[in-house]
């Protein structure tokens, strides 16, 4: 909106839009874990939003197959089957480093550097053992890359696609050492400093590869 004398007045984001952010955000990062059922008013609680935005959220977070609703007036996230996990892991890696091919050469110097500083950050937060922390800037890294590439439609694919498998990681990521946590992003950042695409991609598909690996070991011990 534009004020007088050509002031530009700060855009208010939606309250539903807002909502929606956290609740996705507590999907990504563990805050609800698999098959863990939550009540709706827990979630009003929680997210100290209204009943409206609240359930908004809930039913784009369901059609996008993050969240499950029950006909008690609860959601859960869906647990991973070792079939469903062939599906995201094979979309995964097709999706997701060819959108980090695209990416590259629309990086330029100020994106390479904001990703080298939320890699500084994501490593920082494994130094801590604060795996929210390293999940959110995990994510944070991989849709700032995908952002750049311009692919809106492959990135949404993408964005789908860490919202069935983000609770799952968070918790596997919980029991391994902070050495063994999924993070080949030094290597996507030498490549894309190299303006290196193919390289980019495939330093992005052994990311996911890795975390994938984790997960379907997790599954196979009856730990998910």
């Amino acid at each position: 909106m534009i004020m007088g004398d050509g002031e530009v007045a700060e855009r208010k984001v939606p309250t539903h839009e807002v909502t929606y952010v956290q609740l996705r955000n507590m999907v990504l990062t563990g805050g609800l874990a698999p098959g863990q059922a939550v009540t709706i008013q827990g979630l009003i609680r929680d997210l100290g939003a209204g009943m409206t935005p609240v359930r908004e959220a809930i039913r784009r977070l369901t059609a996008e197959g993050a969240l499950q609703l029950h006909g008690n007036r609860r959601v859960s996230v869906p647990r991973l089957t070792p079939t469903l996990l062939d599906e995201i892991a094979f979309a995964r890696l097709t999706i997701e480093p060819k959108i980090a091919e695209m990416a590259a050469p629309r990086l330029t110097e100020a994106t390479i550097t904001q990703l080298a500083r939320i890699d500084e950050a994501i490593n920082e937060a494994m130094r801590q053992d604060d795996i929210p922390g390293y999940l959110s800037g995990n994510h944070r890294f991989h849709f700032t890359l995908y952002d750049a590439s311009g692919a809106q439609v492959l990135t949404d694919m993408a964005q789908s696609l860490w919202l069935r498998f983000g609770p799952s990681l968070r918790v596997v990521s919980s029991r391994y050492s902070k050495s063994r946590l999924p993070d080949r992003h030094s290597d996507a950042i030498k490549a894309m400093r190299a303006g290196d695409g193919k390289a980019l991609a495939c330093a992005v598909e052994a990311d996911i590869a890795q975390g994938v690996e984790y997960v379907r070991q997790a599954l196979q011990a009856g730990e998910i």
